[in-house]
């Protein structure tokens, strides 16, 4: 193919003495050796038609000596067996200095400004510089300078962090008919000096009563506000005594360390802690720990057994902590919660946040919270850099189900009920949850449940059972009524948390006895009759003489029981009180008496 257009044609000088052009080739032709493109520059104004020559297959440049020429108008020809192509680039060469890069770059530093230095190849030119400085985050800062210079330049960055790496490179463009900056400098990697610790540290204590006084742990750490500006070669720990004139005593502590144990007897202390590097002190931090009294206890330690003035409140877990709320009191300037995060460790890693006194409510997070640990908050209220303990909490990131079955230690039974006693510590700190109640079950071997006022609940294998709700933990017994009597029943008891309850694995079996009082009752309705029926049939005759005889007695008529019918032991009707249908005389001797 024919050439294409030379593309970003464009000429420069950088040191005054020779111009260079640049450029693209616009495309591949496919034609190569003794045919590929070749390129000439001329120049028009001077008719000089020769200035270079060049063969490249990409990016081209050309440079020949300016002389004393400062308006030039070059143009640069390609051209191969099939046509040819141009372009043209007019230009004054005091309007087109493109700088080399500066070199022999140098600094000096304190603990917050850079000064950089660095010289010119050509100093024929004056030039004005900008430096990049770059973050230890990243972020890019530019600064020009304000001076112009022809062989030597320096600039000062001010307002850095001490102690802190940064890099700086520099590059120059002209002073006069700006046209293009020089590439960078190499980068120089720059360390400011160390300065004096800058804000307080963080501090919080630990206080156990012992016989004479009082063991306090105190702790330190360096929040977001603190800077060291160097290397913390140690923390210094002075307490004294605030109500006495007395000597302080001081301790220097290793910089690996943050915390340290002292003793102090029953009066108020003030305690200062300082970190410290190789040029100063920081700030100090101020505690103060009140005079110990039997009131104190109550007031200062948290962990302190005796306590049963607080009482534990519970806190529950959100997505991403737990949540702690407090009653806030106008008297303090700022609150404190403290936590373990190992509580079941010792030591337990004690941890602790700080917040303002509009703060009532907080959430309270750490990567060593796991799921099914208790863990104990203490909400402490400070003024004037005094603890007061306010309140204690207590709660689980998220509750899980017991681990083990209450202990069934009494069954009672009767035909239609049983009653369950069990043992159960609720109250056991390792448990994985609160425990908030109990679930009881029943289920008959055979056919499916419907005792009155339980609830159905369908096992995974689809077996149904019939459940029953405690939900006071220190209820340890319940009967279930409206059983079968003469059958056989499985039975659990299940604790639960807020995490629920674990798969019921392991059943007791009961049989519940006969029914005495219906053994009775068919007793008195079947056995009875049935005993009086047989009675009767065996003595026949005597029953019938006696209930229903042929010729009745007279001794046996009702109507003769009155007295007026008795003469003596005998019982006597007299014919006059009745009127008889028919008179028969059995015995003639008997009728002549009568």
């Amino acid at each position: 193919e024919p050439p294409y257009t030379p593309k970003d044609f464009s000429c420069h000088t950088q040191d005054m003495r020779t111009v260079t052009c640049t450029w693209r080739a616009g495309g591949e032709t496919y034609l190569y050796g003794q045919n590929a493109p070749r390129y000439t520059l001329s120049e028009t104004l001077s008719q000089k038609n020769d200035l270079c020559e060049a063969h490249c297959p990409d990016m081209c440049s050309c440079s020949w000596e300016r002389g004393e020429k400062r308006i030039w108008n070059v143009t640069v020809t390609v051209e191969n067996v099939l046509g040819k192509k141009t372009a043209t680039d007019v230009f004054d060469v005091n309007h087109r200095m493109y700088p080399t890069a500066p070199f022999q770059v140098w600094e000096e530093s304190t603990d917050t400004e850079i000064t950089l230095h660095w010289s010119y190849q050509n100093n024929r030119i004056e030039l004005f510089c900008q430096t990049e400085v770059v973050q230890p985050d990243g972020k890019v800062e530019l600064h020009n300078s304000s001076n112009v210079a022809s062989h030597q330049g320096s600039i000062m960055v001010r307002g850095l962090q001490p102690d802190t790496e940064y890099k700086a490179r520099v590059r120059c463009g002209a002073a006069k008919h700006f046209w293009r900056w020089s590439e960078w400098s190499q980068p120089l990697t720059i360390r400011t000096m160390e300065g004096t610790p800058w804000g307080k540290l963080d501090i919080w204590r630990e206080i156990s009563p012992v016989v004479g006084g009082r063991n306090v742990i105190l702790f330190w750490k360096q929040t977001s506000n603190f800077q060291a500006n160097g290397r913390i070669i140690s923390y210094e720990v002075t307490w004294e005594k605030k109500d006495h004139s007395s000597k302080p005593e001081r301790i220097s502590v290793p910089s690996v360390y943050n915390s340290t144990r002292i003793f102090i007897d029953k009066h108020s202390y003030r305690i200062t802690i300082m970190a410290k590097n190789k040029v100063n002190f920081s700030l100090p931090s101020v505690l103060i720990i009140s005079r110990a009294t039997d009131n104190s206890r109550k007031i200062l330690f948290c962990s302190f057994l005796g306590i049963k003035e607080l009482k534990e409140g519970q806190v529950n877990g959100v997505d991403d902590g737990i949540f702690i709320s407090w009653e806030p009191r106008s008297i303090y300037d700022s609150y404190i919660i403290d936590w373990c995060n190992f509580p079941r460790l010792q030591p337990c890693d004690l941890q602790w946040k700080r917040f303002g006194p509009n703060t009532s409510s907080a959430v309270i997070s750490s990567a060593a919270f796991v799921p099914g640990v208790r863990y104990k908050f203490c909400v402490y209220g400070s003024a004037a850099n005094r603890a007061s303990l306010l309140e204690k909490k207590t709660g689980y990131l998220r509750e899980l189900p017991p681990r083990i079955d209450p202990n069934m230690k009494k069954v009672d039974l009767t035909y239609n009920s049983v009653a369950l006693f069990w043992d159960y510590d609720s109250t056991n700190e390792s448990e994985p949850g609160f425990v908030r109640g109990y679930h009881v079950y029943v289920s008959p071997m055979q056919g499916k449940c419907n005792l009155k006022g339980s609830k159905k609940h369908i096992l995974s294998d689809d077996s149904e059972l019939c459940k029953y709700t405690i939900e006071n933990p220190e209820e340890k017994r319940y009967t279930v009524e409206h059983l079968m009597s003469n059958t056989k029943y499985k039975v659990a008891v299940k604790a639960f948390t807020g995490g629920g309850e674990t798969p019921i694995v392991n059943f007791m079996y009961i049989d519940t006895p006969y029914n005495s009082n219906m053994l009775y009752l068919v007793f008195l309705v079947v056995i009875v009759p049935a005993l009086v029926v047989a009675i009767c049939h065996w003595k026949m005759k005597w029953v019938k003489e006696c209930c229903c005889p042929v010729i009745p007695s007279p001794n046996k008529s009702k109507v003769l029981s009155f007295k007026e019918f008795k003469i003596g032991s005998e019982k006597v009707l007299k014919v006059s009180d009745c009127t008889p249908d028919v008179l028969a005389m059995d015995s003639k001797a008997e009728a002549q008496k009568l």
